[in-house]
């Protein structure tokens, strides 16, 4: 197994260079835990949360595993703050994030010695995180699930492992050893996983809104930019073919309605979320709709992952689900995943 000790694994601790990713509303305590203890990395989905959910999670999370994980949270949210003190305090090994409004931020975080390892789906956007401070870097390839990019993996990886010089992680299309190793032979220090650990037993998601991704064909989970005027790759279900319908004002309206209660969720103010979309619009080129649109995304996910109705909610998906029909435990998918990494290295072996 020495052959799969990679950067990634030395810069993180963990026994093998596998992520699992922060999905909104599933990545629990339990989740990551499990994935800590099959040996890999999780990290807990502190983006829909208060900072004192987020400090309940990681305390939680410590109950249940000795591992080193990481905290996602948005750094433009009113408790940004908040949560990277929580994140010092508590010795968390890494933090997440897919925007940073300042250098400052990501600072505090590494001379306390916290890894700072964002998300991306461009390769500007990856230079970009670099010269901001990060550690390294999650490159998401357009197969991806949620917000994600137009370059498909096999042409993304490649760029952006040639255009750094820290470690980069692949993610979007990935599931199994046999993934892992062909991320691997571009250049990439790991994989990381969304979908895959949705898919598992320790997954919090109800059952039959799991049930939708192991039925899900591949051609249906689509990219649409309805939800907040920004490409998600999504299940074409009820609810995402209602809201193609809707009119701009009927968007707008949801918008209000889902904002409000997104921020009340995360502990902030009306007067904070406005602030909020602001520097995000300021800071990474949006338009006022898509700031205004930002909380539809997590509120209309929370529908189907949290609350249990799959055809009332959003369902975010990588195009592997179409290509996954089995929810195993968060142990056997990693076994499984190392055991055939190894196989596929040893067969390519007897190529040389």
């Amino acid at each position: 197994m020495s052959v799969l000790q990679t950067p990634l694994t030395q810069l993180l601790g963990c026994e093998y260079p596998v992520i699992q990713t922060a999905m909104g509303w599933v990545a629990d305590p339990n989740l990551v835990a499990a994935t800590c203890n099959a040996g890999g990395f999780g990290f807990l989905a502190g983006a829909v949360m208060t900072p004192q959910e987020v400090e309940q999670g990681i305390i939680a999370i410590k109950e249940k595993t000795n591992k080193p994980f990481g905290v996602n949270f948005h750094m433009y949210t009113p408790g940004a703050n908040d949560i990277i003190d929580t994140c010092i305090f508590h010795g968390v090994k890494a933090v997440s994030y897919s925007r940073s409004p300042s250098k400052a931020m990501i600072q505090k975080l590494k001379d306390a010695g916290i890894v700072c390892i964002p998300t991306v789906g461009a390769l500007k956007h990856a230079v970009k995180a670099v010269e901001m401070g990060a550690d390294a870097v999650v490159v998401q390839g357009g197969e991806g699930g949620g917000h994600t990019g137009s370059v498909s993996s096999s042409i993304l990886l490649p760029q952006v492992v040639d255009a750094l010089e820290v470690p980069v992680v692949a993610a979007g299309g990935f599931k199994d050893g046999r993934g892992l190793v062909a991320a691997l032979s571009y250049g990439a220090a790991g994989i990381a996983m969304g979908t895959r650990f949705l898919m598992t037993q320790e997954s919090p998601v109800p059952t039959q809104t799991k049930q939708h991704y192991v039925k899900a064909p591949t051609e249906q989970i689509i990219v649409s930019k309805k939800l907040d005027g920004m490409p998600q790759r999504m299940i074409n279900n009820p609810c995402l073919r209602e809201l193609q319908q809707t009119s701009a004002l009927g968007m707008l309206l949801l918008a209000v309605k889902n904002g409000l209660a997104f921020t009340k969720i995360t502990g902030g103010s009306l007067v904070d979320m406005l602030r909020s979309g602001w520097q995000m619009k300021q800071s990474n080129g949006l338009s006022f709709g898509q700031t205004l649109m930002a909380a539809n995304a997590p509120m209309m996910i929370q529908e189907a992952m949290v609350k249990g109705h799959p055809d009332k909610g959003i369902l975010p998906s990588g195009q592997v689900a179409g290509a996954i029909t089995d929810l195993p435990t968060g142990a056997e998918l990693m076994q499984s995943i190392i055991d055939e990494a190894q196989a596929t290295l040893n067969n390519l072996s007897t190529l040389m």
